[in-house]
């Protein structure tokens, strides 16, 4: 379903772009030049508007996230491309979890989507495996679970000190990611699907995802579903990915699967994600993070975050937009046109104008 809140008359989408911090403003950068290049190609019309919620914001004024920015960002754009955030001269990166959790949460954004495609087999340090062995899809649920912080501390910094962290798991929210996970499934014609919990040693929370799995795979006869608890999925990714195709996780749990996907395919620089809440607003981010030991520099790799654009211009309605970006990164891998990680020699900003000028020839024209 496509959001269309912030779609003009003219058919024009609105983007929401977001940079952050760091290494996060290099590749955004270099991204809104792919972005830019592949729909001047189509004819296609985005209209992109910056906004500076940063570590440098918070500093200078104490904003975080203003007062009813998800609110004009609902009733303005179709969907936010985002940056990094982190930055060391804050040391308790309140910005960070204010702006990056509290968008996620104040939208509900309850789908974090990571793609696990291995563009190139040189990139993969499992042994003997190609691209077709390396491309699967882990849904983790992004609005539950670990990351709602609900608990506290009592005698902090003392012998006695105690440290609560309450889990939270809703029918409503385990329902919808798992049919989330379906419904992707039987559209891209997949047959394959594995949800991983814990539920031999957290049998409150994740019974409950046993219970509405064992409900919805009855729903989806065609698709054959499996059960792993997470550590075996952990060793099973690694000792053979070619069985998964759709991954579905707890919030926790999914993070951490997701970057262990990231560095199976090539690292934390070529990850791409996507936090959806389907016929909404979405936000689209890489996953490596600020890095600020290089922003900078001219040396953080593009490609994560070229390839979240790419999800994002799919999620709005501009598929071959996508497709053609999504051949650009193959291609300058494939060509070594590249950053250092990755074995190329190219610095940051002539990687994103070799993806441009790709997307620029070979985009479709309308």
């Amino acid at each position: 379903m496509t959001k269309t809140s912030g779609t003009q008359e003219n058919g024009t989408k609105r983007i929401a772009v977001i940079p952050g911090d760091g290494a996060g403003v290099d590749v955004t950068a270099e991204t809104v030049k792919v972005l830019e290049a592949a729909t001047a190609a189509s004819g296609r019309k985005l209209e992109l508007e910056h906004f500076d919620w940063s570590a440098d914001r918070y500093l200078r004024d104490g904003t975080t996230l203003p007062e009813g920015a998800s609110k004009m960002l609902v009733d303005r754009f179709d969907a936010i491309l985002f940056g990094a955030l982190g930055d060391p001269r804050v040391k308790d990166n309140r910005h960070a979890a204010d702006i990056l959790l509290g968008l996620r949460f104040q939208l509900d954004l309850y789908v974090n989507a990571r793609p696990c495609e291995l563009l190139d087999a040189r990139l993969t340090p499992l042994r003997d495996r190609t691209e077709r062995d390396l491309d699967f899809m882990i849904f983790r649920e992004n609005t539950e679970g670990l990351y709602v912080n609900i608990g506290g501390v009592f005698k902090r910094g003392t012998p006695d000190e105690v440290a609560v962290q309450e889990q939270i798991n809703t029918r409503k929210g385990v329902e919808r990611i798992l049919r989330h996970g379906y419904e992707y499934a039987r559209r891209k014609k997949l047959t394959r699907f594995c949800m991983t919990d814990k539920s031999n040693a957290l049998p409150h929370g994740h019974g409950l995802w046993q219970r509405v799995f064992a409900e919805l795979k009855t729903q989806y006869p065609e698709i054959e579903s499996r059960h792993l608890y997470v550590d075996a999925l952990a060793a099973e990714l690694v000792r053979d990915p070619s069985q998964f195709q759709v991954i579905v996780a707890p919030n926790l749990l999914g993070d951490i699967l997701s970057d262990l996907g990231a560095q199976l395919i090539g690292g934390m620089g070529v990850a791409p994600s996507g936090n959806i809440h389907p016929g909404r607003i979405g936000l689209f981010e890489p996953v490596h993070g600020s890095a600020p030991k290089i922003a900078g520099k001219n040396l953080a790799n593009p490609i994560g975050s070229v390839l979240s654009s790419a999800m994002m211009l799919e999620e709005i309605g501009f598929p071959e937009e996508a497709a053609v970006i999504r051949e650009a990164v193959r291609a300058s891998v494939r060509e070594g046109k590249t950053t250092t990680d990755l074995g190329g020699s190219m610095g940051t900003r002539e990687v994103g104008d070799w993806l441009a000028d790709y997307v620029a020839r070979h985009g479709v024209k309308r």
